[in-house]
């Protein structure tokens, strides 16, 4: 479903345009309980950080009547330029099955910019036999000052790249001293959803800052080399150290040969 209608602030904002912010990878799905969610991402390609993110969707029955909107708050507090957001309307009060399609509305205001310092310095996602998936890590606070109220919002995407669920936590402890480092774990609990997922995303925000955008691609080779053997040993260390093992090997043999 990709009908988007924007609604742009009137705040500087002649330059956020159409295409600058967008909402991407959504689907609709009803939980075990039965209750309809959309799901989706907002990316924010402006130069300015968003705030109070407002999605509204008008819900579209078979006879392409409207028989309801819902709004709810993207899920992070603050998307800062380059970064996306995730956000799960739950829709109550309604036969799922009825719904056929959705219309997304999306309106926002521009936020003071955060300090980008909380850095999820390694991840990992675990799945069981009994389809419980969750996902284990440890964030930095690579800021001058405690961060406080830390929240972690994590995104799993489906083999069609689409957003499968999402869920959330606040740290314990909530804080976060400058230089200090502290583990977290993020159940999923739609596991007819969460056993779909192929890939996911994390990202972190305090009261003062938020996550650590990514490495830009076209920095390099060797840091688009670095990034992504990091990114892959922290969910697949076993398979790139063997790849490791193999390549020291070919190397210590040519030297021999040579």
């Amino acid at each position: 479903m990709k009908k988007i209608i924007f609604l742009i602030p009137l705040l500087i904002i002649c330059q956020v345009a159409y295409a600058d912010v967008a909402i991407q990878n959504d689907q609709k799905y009803i939980d075990n309980d039965g209750l309809l969610h959309i799901i989706g991402e907002i990316e924010n390609n402006s130069k300015v950080p968003l705030n109070q993110i407002q999605i509204s969707a008008t819900l579209i029955d078979e006879n392409d009547a409207n028989i309801g909107e819902i709004v709810n708050s993207a899920i992070s507090n603050i998307i800062m330029p380059e970064m996306k957001g995730a956000f799960d309307i739950l829709i109550q009060d309604v036969n799922g099955e009825e719904i056929k399609d959705y219309k997304l509305d999306l309106q926002y205001k521009i936020a003071q910019p955060k300090n980008q310092v909380i850095e999820i310095s390694s991840s990992v996602l675990t799945k069981d036999n009994h389809n419980n998936t969750v996902i284990t890590g440890i964030l930095e606070n690579q800021g001058d000052n405690t961060a406080n109220m830390i929240k972690v919002v994590a995104t799993l995407y489906d083999r069609d790249g689409n957003v499968a669920t999402v869920s959330q936590i606040y740290t314990k402890p909530d804080f976060l001293r400058a230089g200090d480092s502290n583990s977290f774990i993020i159940p999923f609990h739609e596991k007819s959803q969460s056993i779909h997922a192929v890939d996911y995303s994390i990202i972190a925000e305090s009261d003062e800052y938020a996550t650590v955008p990514e490495f830009p691609l076209g920095s390099g080779l060797l840091l688009v080399v670095s990034v992504s053997t990091y990114v892959l040993f922290s969910r697949n260390p076993k398979k790139i150290a063997d790849i490791i093992s193999l390549v020291t090997n070919s190397k210590l043999d040519k030297e021999k040969q040579g």
